[in-house]
């Protein structure tokens, strides 16, 4: 049994030699091919530096030795890069000024607008249907005829337009967080094409529309001109291309209620 013992510690023991021994090897190959890749990528980093060096030197003879010839070229290169430079400078300046200045011209247009309404808002309503006159004749309407009295059967301005065909407008002047109600509507739907005989007709408010107001324009051809298209027709924009933006526009809920907000504070 202790024979038996003895030998099988020997054969652990040389087991385990075996597997020193073999992992000192690999460990070595190992490294022997490290060093190896580390020698390969330095020779072609050497090899790479000497080349540019080379150039580079090949380059200074060459330019001491023909320098007095290939000065000027170097110099109109100089310049010539030069002024791309500045005028690209010069160009990204500019846009960038234009830029500025098409945001500038876009915030006092909206800040014209919103002084514009809030001086009509300031209005009484004669003097607003004075002023939607003034709006029709700069739109080169003639025969222009303020009513400037109730009872009028809706026909607050009545003109002509620039085609000859005969405008009927009727006016409100309500506070901006308030609707024309469809009631309003209807007595100058009964009005404007049979008593007034309009060619076209037009509704024009300090506020909003509500929806059964709107549609009742747009189903017997009446423009509706609420606060916005008021506000376009008010910066310049011409009645006749309004025609086309009918039952358009009054902005969103969120637009809507910070006119609200604004106007009742």
């Amino acid at each position: 049994m202790a024979t038996r013992g003895v030998a099988k510690r020997r054969v652990v023991k040389r087991r385990a030699v075996k597997t020193r021994v073999v992992k000192r090897r690999v460990v070595k190959r190992r490294a022997v091919k490290k060093r190896k890749r580390r020698s390969a990528a330095r020779r072609r980093y050497e090899a790479t530096r000497d080349t540019v060096w080379g150039g580079a030197a090949l380059v200074l003879v060459l330019l001491a030795a023909f320098w007095s010839t290939v000065w000027p070229y170097l110099a109109g290169a100089a310049v010539l890069g030069g002024a791309g430079a500045a005028v690209g400078w010069l160009r990204h300046t500019d846009r960038l000024v234009r830029g500025r200045e098409r945001q500038r011209q876009e915030q006092d247009a909206i800040r014209t607008g919103r002084r514009s309404l809030a001086a009509v808002d300031a209005m009484s309503w004669q003097d607003f249907e004075r002023y939607v006159a003034q709006l029709c004749r700069r739109d080169g309407c003639t025969d222009v005829e303020v009513s400037g009295k109730s009872g009028d059967l809706g026909a607050d301005v009545v003109a002509t337009l620039a085609d000859g065909r005969r405008l009927v407008v009727q006016c409100k002047h309500y506070a901006p967080h308030r609707y024309v109600p469809s009631g309003d509507m209807q007595k100058f739907v009964g009005t404007a094409w049979l008593h007034h005989k309009a060619d076209v007709a037009v509704f024009v408010a300090t506020c909003p529309f509500s929806k059964p107001a709107l549609a009742l324009a747009v189903q017997h051809g009446i423009l509706a001109l609420h606060r916005d298209l008021l506000g376009q027709w008010n910066t310049g924009t011409p009645l006749p291309a309004l025609l086309s933006l009918n039952g358009t526009g009054q902005g969103d809920r969120a637009h809507r209620q910070r006119w609200r907000d604004t106007h009742r504070s």
